[in-house]
């Protein structure tokens, strides 16, 4: 079974899976490195507001999952010795975050 982190450490962590309502019913999912994390919701968000943000999130799941694959196949076409996938990664995810935080701001 996969550890619980509730930390909010600096290193990123990929998704291996889209979130999900874990037993207790809490937002969580499973990262890259095998550990379970569980999402906060803002203390605002109650039963209701919460099973309609699980409804959206379930609604994109399967254009998460094609977003990943495109992940890795970017990943793959630019690895190389000079580019490992690691360094890949950030360079996907800083590009990402730059690309999109006009529309949606900053994190």
């Amino acid at each position: 079974m996969a550890d619980e982190c509730r930390g909010g450490g600096d290193e990123l962590v990929t998704p291996h899976a889209a979130p999900i309502v874990d037993g207790a019913g809490r937002l969580s999912y499973v990262g890259d490195d095998g550990r379970r994390y569980v999402v906060g919701l803002p203390p605002e968000v109650d039963e209701l507001g919460l099973e309609r943000v699980m409804a959206s999130l379930s609604r994109g799941g399967p254009l998460f999952d094609q977003i990943l694959a495109l992940c890795h196949r970017w990943i793959g076409s630019v690895n190389s010795p000079d580019l490992e996938a690691r360094a890949a990664l950030a360079l996907l995810l800083t590009t990402l975050e730059t690309a999109l935080e006009d529309r949606y701001g900053e994190v």
